[in-house]
C-alpha cells in the first residue's frame, strides 16, 4: 500500500493489549474521535475481519454514516478497517500498536481511496473540503484522547 494521507503516532503508558481493546471497543472509539460520534455493528460483535459496523459522524451541522468492514484484527498488535459509501471505497484505517518499554506506541494511519469524482460529493457531506488535513488533525486528537483516557485507568 501506498504511503498513508494521514498519520501520527504517540507513546503509551498502558499495555498493547489494554489499548487494543479501548480501539475496538465502538464506544470507545465513538468516545475520542473528532468526526465519528457512535459507532454499531451491522454484523455479530465478534471482533474478525469481515465484520461490518455503521460510523455516525458529525462535522459542525453536517451529519452522515458509513460502513466499515473490518480487515484486520490482530489482538494487541493490529486494527484495521475500509470505509465505504455503498459500492464506493472511501478510506482505509489503521492502528498499530508497538510494545516499548514503557507501554506501547500507537500509530494511526488513514489511506483516501476515494475515486475522483467523489471528492466534491464527499466535501459537501462532510463539509470539509481539505478531507486530508482534517483527517491529520482529528487523527492528533484521536491520539491525545486516547493517551490520555489510557494513562487514566
Amino acid at each position: 500500500m501506498v504511503e498513508p494521507t494521514a498519520s501520527a503516532h504517540v507513546d503509551v503508558a498502558a499495555s498493547p493489549e489494554a489499548v487494543y481493546r479501548m480501539l475496538t471497543d465502538l464506544d470507545v472509539l465513538a468516545e475520542i474521535s473528532e468526526e465519528l460520534e457512535s459507532c454499531a455493528w451491522l454484523d455479530a460483535s465478534s471482533l474478525r475481519p469481515g465484520a461490518r459496523f455503521r460510523g455516525f459522524n458529525r462535522n459542525g451541522d453536517k451529519s452522515w454514516s458509513t460502513v466499515a468492514t473490518v480487515r484486520v484484527a490482530e489482538g494487541g498488535r493490529r486494527f484495521a478497517f475500509d470505509v465505504d459509501d455503498g459500492d464506493t471505497p472511501v478510506s482505509h484505517w489503521s492502528y498499530e500498536l508497538v510494545p516499548t518499554d514503557e507501554g506501547c506506541r500507537v500509530v494511526e494511519s488513514t489511506w483516501d481511496r476515494r475515486p475522483s469524482w467523489y471528492t466534491p460529493v464527499s466535501a459537501e457531506t462532510t463539509g470539509e473540503s481539505d478531507r486530508e488535513g482534517a483527517n491529520q488533525r482529528n487523527i492528533e486528537h484521536t491520539l491525545r484522547a486516547l493517551k490520555k483516557l489510557a494513562e487514566r485507568d
